[in-house]
């Protein structure tokens, strides 16, 4: 049993870290189709990301808060939102794999794999998983705070999004610690 990890959301300026977990089953018809979820049309993931819940063998998405990030850095926040969803995962894996170059505090074995999310199905699956949840988080944000116009750049450091902070400075939704906002505080 093998699960992939991968996190989406480490670079952008507001909102949570998302990772998941996932362990694919090994007669899945999508295998070979899975891919890092940047390099996927959004219809498409949001076909496998249906099927990923549907059918994989068990699946898992944790999150960082913003609070925790800006508590422990974005780092070790993605470390434990990794952590977080191999925990959740209702089958243990005998074996996990981490895109990047780093793997979380895990009882289990575990290994970083670089560019594991376009080489490694499970970490392409778990990469998908994340990528539409962070996106519909960010588009929940979106309607709170639509000066911000989440739902369009995902929180990251648009030539919108720094002109609204310009405009408004902070959300409660934006990471404090990050050197662009940190300067306007």
């Amino acid at each position: 049993m093998l699960a992939g990890v991968d996190e989406v959301g480490r670079g952008p300026l507001a909102g949570p870290v998302v990772t998941a977990a996932v362990i694919l089953a090994p007669d899945d018809p999508y295998l070979g189709q899975y891919r890092d979820s940047k390099r996927v049309a959004e219809k498409k993931r949001l076909k496998l990301y249906h099927h990923i819940r549907k059918h994989a063998v068990a699946y898992s998405v944790a999150m960082a808060s913003v609070d925790e990030i800006d508590d422990i850095n974005i780092l070790q926040a993605t470390m434990l939102a990794m952590r977080r969803s191999v925990e959740g995962l209702i089958i243990q894996p005998s074996r996990v794999l981490v895109d990047g170059n780093r793997v979380p505090d895990l009882a289990l074995p575990a290994e970083a794999i670089i560019g594991g999310d376009d080489s490694i199905q499970e970490i392409a699956a778990a990469s998908i998983v994340a990528k539409v949840i962070r996106d519909r988080m960010m588009q929940m944000l979106d309607t709170q705070f639509p000066a911000y116009q989440f739902a369009k750049h995902k929180g990251y450091g648009t030539k919108v999004h720094m002109e609204a902070l310009r405009v408004h400075g902070p959300c409660h939704a934006h990471r404090k610690t990050f050197a662009p906002i940190a300067r306007l505080l």
